[in-house]
């Protein structure tokens, strides 16, 4: 890895390319620092004038640091736009879980609110897994179909 603003001596390297090669891996070498360098440094700059001192901060700083410098971060709950969206989706699957049979329902209410695997039900039922999840495709067909129409 490179030392930061050391531009090694290309012309030594590799004595038999062009001038252009030069410039090409000069330019490339500068550009490679910067990102490597400029922009992970904190800068601080001195305005003799006006006897100010102005730090900016890297562009590219860890989670840890900003805690301990007590930044402010935007919280993670979920928007207004997405509580509604989940709301309505809510709603429409209570509608189509209401137009089930019974049976249909306690397959469902089993499979993904008590988290019972297909094997288990089947052994609680007394049927194959294979029939337990033909069942439940059917059904989750089924509610895909009611849900497009509600």
């Amino acid at each position: 890895m490179a030392r930061p603003y050391r531009i090694p001596n290309f012309r030594k390297m590799y004595p038999e390319a062009s001038d252009e090669i030069i410039a090409v891996l000069r330019t490339t070498e500068r550009k490679m620092q910067y990102q490597e360098y400029d922009l992970k440094m904190e800068q601080t700059i001195v305005d003799q004038t006006e006897l100010t001192i102005e730090i900016i901060p890297s562009r590219e700083d860890s989670y840890e640091r900003l805690l301990d410098m007590d930044m402010q971060f935007q919280d993670e709950s979920a928007s207004a736009e997405d509580l509604a969206i989940r709301n309505f989706q809510a709603q429409q699957l209570h509608k189509a879980l209401s137009v089930l049979s019974e049976d249909e329902r306690y397959l469902i209410d089993q499979l993904y609110f008590q988290e019972k695997t297909e094997r288990q039900l089947a052994a609680q039922l007394g049927v194959s897994q294979n029939a337990i999840n033909k069942r439940r495709q059917r059904i989750l067909e089924r509610l895909r179909g009611l849900l497009k129409n509600i």
